[in-house]
């Protein structure tokens, strides 16, 4: 299993900023960029980096709408404001960097549609939580949504599956889609009780002809590897051979992380190799290879930059390093301090500590088994996709 994986990427990128006291830090892309480069998977044969593009308004009107894209317009103008009530905060050029992330995803579907890659990778994108008329939770436009429904239009797929593994239940994405069967949105995230944006709750299942094909599997605090890759194999495979879909995508959000500063879940990096190679091989089962992945969430810069080298590699067939090259270290150090934080394990490339949970893994196990099992009767009401 191999072929062409792209990484869209464009140094704009790193113009989306919210802030110097914001979370979402694009430091994390160059210091992911940096790591590649300095483990050779960026002179990979099977890897070659694309030039991302600007979405234009028509394409940013597949989702959304033109009073929202005024709006964004007014505030970068002013360079002020928020989109929301408080995570996300205009800038001046907000609209294009905006707009740039976008492209980005949509030119990662053209090149596996068009045949250049199988797989194609977007770690600006992953904005999930923007809808129809407005930006929230660090979003300003739902790439995601926006991709999918590229997709539709121009190269008419009928049937477009969104798997979600952000910490933050994907609610741009489920809104877009709620009423639609035509694409099958299914979230991995926290619990709504314990984490914004406090939805994604298993009796949220569609409506209209997409009853049954909104699957939400909301996780308790401190969710760790064993059980969360439990939940992934017992959902997304059975999912993948019901649904036959015509295109599988995957916004690969690291918030869960347990070093992560904004979260309480506690994944180690190995589970999200594990993740990938799930997925990875469904996609060649199921959809001849085509699988379009987006970024999202992660708040710790080194540890987002290793999980989705690592996420590369998988799809690469490349066996990572055991420890970080040293130029990359004293990067990742560097970044670290001047953003006042404390680096997190800079030698290594997986994690030297695990999460402290001995008295509370089988808690959270049996919490996770049953979570499982209540949305697959849930669903199964009204789809038959269980």
């Amino acid at each position: 299993m191999g072929g062409k994986v792209a990484l869209v990427y464009s140094d704009e990128y790193l113009k989306y900023f919210l802030g110097p006291e914001h979370p979402l830090r694009p430091q994390r892309l160059t210091l992911m960029l940096e790591l590649m480069r300095e483990i050779g998977i960026l002179e990979h044969p099977d890897l070659y980096v694309a030039e991302a593009r600007m979405a234009n308004e028509e394409e940013l009107k597949l989702v959304h709408s033109e009073e929202y894209l005024q709006r964004v317009k007014r505030l970068d103008e002013k360079g002020v404001g928020y989109l929301d009530y408080g995570d996300t905060p205009a800038f001046k050029g907000m609209f294009s960097a905006s707009a740039m992330l976008v492209g980005g995803s949509l030119k990662a579907a053209e090149l596996v549609m068009e045949g250049e890659a199988i797989h194609a990778f977007n770690p600006g994108g992953g904005l999930h939580h923007a809808a129809r008329d407005r930006g929230a939770g660090f979003c300003v436009f739902n790439d995601v949504a926006i991709t999918a429904r590229y997709l539709q239009k121009k190269y008419g797929l009928k049937r477009i599956m969104i798997v979600d593994i952000d910490c933050h239940h994907g609610d741009g994405t489920q809104e877009t889609f709620y009423h639609d069967p035509s694409v099958l949105t299914v979230s991995f995230h926290e619990d709504g009780r314990f984490l914004y944006p406090g939805t994604g709750f298993i009796d949220e299942v569609g409506e209209g002809e997409g009853k049954g094909y909104c699957v939400n599997v909301p996780l308790p605090p401190l969710t760790f590897t064993e059980a969360y890759l439990y939940a992934y194999n017992e959902v997304v495979p059975p999912l993948v051979e019901s649904y036959e879909p015509d295109m599988i995508m995957q916004q690969c959000g690291v918030d869960t992380h347990f070093r992560d500063p904004l979260t309480t879940e506690a994944l180690t990096l190995d589970c999200y190799e594990k993740i990938m190679e799930t997925l990875h091989n469904l996609a060649h089962e199921a959809t001849d290879g085509k699988l379009i992945l987006f970024g999202g969430g992660g708040y710790e810069i080194g540890c987002t930059a290793k999980a989705w080298t690592l996420m590369t590699c998988k799809l690469l067939g490349v066996k990572p390093p055991e420890y970080t090259p040293s130029s990359w270290r004293e990067l990742y150090i560097k970044m670290a301090l001047e953003l006042g934080d404390v680096p997190k394990d800079p030698d290594t490339m997986y994690d030297q500590d695990k999460p402290p949970l001995t008295h509370e893994r089988e808690r959270i196990l049996a919490v996770v088994k049953e979570t499982v099992k209540k949305m697959k009767e849930t669903v199964s009401k009204y789809a038959p996709l269980f």
